[in-house]
């Protein structure tokens, strides 16, 4: 009997991306086969992200192609849109499952069947009591030479402006004896660079018994055989000790590039966004990162239009962007997202 072949369409960020290996994996161990391109699949997976509005109308635009041009196949949408506004996704005609950001691990036992539902069947739960990171190993990464890692999940922080926190639940971590094993197989396949991902990750380790933190937990990476280089995904700037910085400074295996979001160069959006930082505190950390690590690149993020910025607070971020070394930016209109 052929396997059932499935096909992945990705949308949003890094962790996306990783928890669509992770579910490819999955599938996989139950027999799935996993195709890509132009060939046509029996079950279609639509990971979502709603961290923006944009980000919804790119849901939906991907959810109504496949449903057009493939009728007949299973149609599973999970992530953060279906997270967050699931009876929205279930109304879309052609839509089958409905699975949110926790149900998504048990993906396999979901698809049992392959009969097209008369209507959408919808397993999602309230994610803030999320306590724990489901683990799914996989051991390579279609048509990429680097790989990444998921270490953490959720969000301790309550920013203004952010949905995130209410798709992914609070901040819980990966144990670092599963992330070790994760890091040393993907290694051995042949992958000699990889990136440290999650949603939060300079939160790592403070939930876990007995509580570790993210430098140790690199430091422990970085002793792994055949390990060339390590990056770090995105990490808020107060979460920089001084343990974190010698060992992103140090470490000869840490990619000498860090992306530390800034947000707003005033003091005073950034209160409006209760951003757990001010400018004087970036400008240090990042001053003393640059001195600290030669040809550093920096990168940062940057939301503008954020309710109640004025012309003076956009004209402060201007003038902080252009004294800091930054490398690139990332720079969004502010968008604003239900229950924010």
């Amino acid at each position: 009997m052929a396997p059932v072949t499935v096909s992945f369409a990705t949308l949003g960020c890094r962790l996306n991306q990783v928890e669509s290996q992770e579910l490819m994996g999955l599938l996989e161990g139950h027999g799935f086969r996993a195709v890509a391109g132009e060939e046509a699949a029996q079950v279609y997976v639509v990971n979502t992200c709603t961290v923006t509005g944009r980000a919804d109308f790119s849901d939906r635009q991907v959810i109504r192609r496949i449903t057009r041009e493939n009728p007949g196949a299973v149609l599973v949408v999970t992530g953060c849109y279906a997270q967050t506004d699931p009876d929205a996704v279930a109304r879309f005609p052609g839509v089958d499952l409905v699975i949110g950001n926790q149900e998504k691990y048990r993906l396999p036992e979901l698809l049992t069947s392959l009969v097209k539902r008369r209507r959408p069947e919808v397993k999602v739960s309230d994610i803030s009591g999320a306590r724990e990171v489901p683990v799914a190993p996989f051991a390579r990464v279609a048509g990429r030479s680097r790989a990444s890692v998921k270490i953490q999940d959720g969000c301790q922080h309550r920013c203004a402006f952010c949905i995130v926190p209410m798709a992914r639940g609070g901040s819980r971590s990966q144990a670092p004896e599963v992330v070790l094993e994760q890091v040393e197989t993907l290694v051995a396949a042949g992958y000699r660079e990889i990136t440290l991902t999650g949603v939060d990750i300079g939160h790592y380790g403070w939930d876990l018994v007995p509580r570790t933190t993210l430098a140790a937990l690199i430091s422990r990476i970085a002793d792994t055989p055949g390990l060339r280089w390590l990056r770090l995904s995105s990490v808020l700037p107060a979460y920089f000790t001084r343990e974190l910085r010698e060992v992103v400074s140090g470490s000869p295996v840490v990619v000498p590039h860090l992306h530390l979001p800034l947000q707003s160069g005033s003091d005073r959006v950034l209160r409006l966004m209760r951003r757990p930082y001010n400018t004087r505190m970036y400008r240090a950390l990042v001053e003393g990162l640059a001195g600290a690590i030669p040809d550093l690149g920096l990168g940062t993020d940057l939301i503008v239009g954020h309710p109640g910025e004025r012309d003076e607070d956009f004209e402060a971020t201007l003038d902080l962007v252009r004294a800091l070394p930054c490398s690139y930016l990332h720079v969004f209109a502010y968008s604003d997202r239900k229950g924010t």
